[in-house]
């Protein structure tokens, strides 16, 4: 074989063998390397510079990593979109092409914020645990109608949350720091508001932005204070964001009514940690993406990418 590649991207381990024949045919063996979320630089280090490419999930590609792979490493391709674990720059100044796959769950992850809005809203959760525990009781719920849903980053989820919320005559604002076309505003039925105006007007607070250094530890003490005391905040994008002993605070003290978290600073979330005691917490396991569609059209572009660079 003229290439070998490592995959270590979790959606993508359980299905490469639906590719293993495409891949013999074009000279790629490839080794898997069972991952439970992500592979660390303790785990790569041993292993990285006997691959030409891999496709990897959220592994952690620090300089060091780069470093020892320079000799053969000719590109990381991120199943997915985010690359925040990735240190692009030195891979590029060390010539390892970085690829991802643009807009690749906007519509699971769009749909799961409002998922998380609906249970809420409805108080289905409330609800059923008052069931499940014999009792009977009428919980308080509002329509969509009559919430403010407040977006943080209005990139293509953040749109797509907005599409998705006008349908339901929600009001939606929103706070980006990049301008926006005001024809899209229209269209959405957007209002691009300041942070903390968005804080302190909205019933649901979600983070839609990616993980850079203008958005580590956004949301901590400061953020959650001006939060109204009734709303809801919600982080399906990446767990830095959030300042998470500030959010705990903040739930445990009422500072804000509750949360629903896709994401989390340590992954796997620790099994002591307090959010996983919470009722106003709704948790689920950095899997928002879920969609076997979308999944295979990742499949599909990660390796297309991957060849590309290959020259396959």
């Amino acid at each position: 074989m003229k290439y070998r590649i490592l995959i270590s991207a979790p959606y993508l381990l359980n299905e490469i063998w639906q590719f293993e024949h495409e891949l013999h045919n074009k000279g790629i063996a490839f080794d898997v390397y069972p991952v439970k979320e992500r592979l660390e630089e303790e785990d790569l280090l041993p292993i990285i510079d006997q691959y030409d490419g891999i496709i990897c999930g959220d592994d952690r590609f620090s300089p060091r990593v780069l470093n020892q792979a320079a000799s053969k490493l000719k590109v990381i391709v991120k199943w997915g979109t985010g690359i925040d674990s990735i240190d692009k720059v030195h891979a590029q100044l060390i010539g390892i092409s970085v690829r991802n796959t643009l807009n690749a769950f906007t519509e699971p992850v769009s749909d799961s914020i409002l998922a998380i809005v609906l249970a809420f809203n409805r108080q289905l959760i409330a609800s059923d645990r008052i069931m499940k525990n014999g009792g009977w009781k009428k919980t308080f719920g509002l329509t969509m109608s009559e919430v403010v849903l407040g977006i943080i980053g209005l990139g293509n989820i953040g749109k797509a949350v907005a599409r998705k919320a006008k349908a339901f005559g929600t009001k939606v604002i929103a706070h980006d720091i990049l301008p926006m076309e005001q024809a899209i505003l229209d269209e959405l039925h957007v209002e691009m508001v300041s942070l903390p105006s968005l804080l302190q007007e909205a019933d649901f607070v979600a983070t839609c932005c990616d993980l850079n250094p203008s958005s580590y530890h956004l949301i901590d003490k400061s953020v959650l204070e001006i939060m109204k005391p009734s709303a809801i905040f919600i982080n399906v994008a990446r767990g830095p964001i959030v300042n998470e002993p500030d959010l705990v605070w903040a739930l445990e003290n009422k500072v804000i009514a509750g949360a629903g978290l896709d994401v989390f600073e340590e992954e796997p979330l620790p099994a002591h940690s307090p959010l996983r005691r919470m009722d106003n917490v709704l948790l689920s396991s950095h899997n928002v993406n879920a969609s076997p569609l979308h999944w295979q059209k990742v499949h599909r572009n990660s390796l297309n990418m991957l060849y590309e660079v290959l020259g396959v």
